[in-house]
């Protein structure tokens, strides 16, 4: 299905889509405690509306079971400051936070998730949330601001969710929605990795967490129209490793359906996927960098 046809604002008007990582169970190991990082993105989101009067900025809130819209900048009824301390920014998105908090934690009580699951946030949800919302807004009117998704990671990748995440990565690309990544963890991550590098956006990991605000400021403020004249941080060795689709776990070398790509770490007699029998040269051996979904023409 084709991209519903776009017209913009501004060059400089955008629409940013933020997806907010609120794992406890990385929050519990990090060196930057919660409070001090949400002091630093709402900083964040405030520049970004002081930037333009009709900049918009969504909030999705991502945890280990469910993600959930926290803050939506069309939707708030007083923008300006409320009760003469906070901004209605703050309030609004702190109280949504902590009830969406609740709730995760909640699930995650019921479900009784192993630990290996519960170390990844449910990313592929979020994106998808994103990508739904920006659909919306495409067919929501004439004119629209310039789309764009940040992520704001710690957790680490969940093999899992490999499939779900590789077609939100097509899809925004297809829409021609870049997707930003701030990854906070202790190592990179590839999936944030390949969602930027195919979609056009920009992947940084920061050195020194103590100034996030800073490299959000500096690098993920701007828009895209004014991209073409920065010198923005590039991605260096991206990591294009895929999960199988049998035990998902992140693989080296693999078996590729021939018939619908699905990958495997051994061999089968038939792709759980498509059903096609394999034959004995049916099943190609691929190496990594093989391993790289085909993208879609545009």
């Amino acid at each position: 299905m084709p991209s519903a046809p776009t017209k913009l604002y501004a060059d400089d008007v955008s629409l940013l889509v933020v997806l907010l990582d609120t794992n406890p169970f990385f929050w519990s190991t990090s060196s930057l405690p919660f409070s001090k990082f949400l002091s630093h993105v709402l900083s964040f989101l405030n520049s970004i509306l002081l930037l333009n009067q009709i900049n918009q900025i969504v909030v999705i809130a991502t945890g280990c079971n469910s993600c959930d819209y926290i803050y939506d900048s069309s939707l708030s009824t007083n923008p300006g400051i409320e009760n003469g301390k906070l901004p209605a920014l703050c309030s609004e998105l702190l109280k949504k936070l902590e009830d969406f908090v609740t709730r995760d934690e909640q699930l995650n009580k019921q479900h009784s998730l192993p630990p290996t699951t519960t170390s990844s946030s449910l990313l592929s949800g979020s994106l998808s949330m994103a990508l739904c919302y920006i659909q919306r807004v495409f067919r929501s009117g004439p004119l629209h601001p310039h789309p764009r998704i940040l992520c704001v990671q710690g957790s680490s990748d969940g093999p899992e969710q490999y499939v779900a995440i590789m077609n939100s990565i097509f899809s925004a690309q297809r829409s021609m929605v870049p997707i930003d990544s701030c990854y906070i963890g202790s190592n990179n991550s590839a999936f944030l990795q390949q969602a930027s590098y195919i979609t056009g956006g920009v992947y940084q990991k920061p050195q020194q967490l103590d100034g996030l605000f800073q490299y959000l400021s500096t690098v993920f403020a701007t828009d895209l129209h004014s991209r073409a004249f920065l010198q923005l941080p590039k991605s260096v060795g991206v990591d294009f490793r895929a999960s199988c689709f049998c035990h998902k776990k992140t693989i080296d070398m693999g078996y590729i359906c021939s018939v619908c790509l699905s990958i495997f770490c051994k061999h089968h007699k038939k792709c759980s996927t498509c059903g096609s029998v394999f034959g004995q040269a049916q099943s190609d051996v691929a190496s990594a960098s093989n391993l790289k979904r085909k993208t879609p023409e545009t």
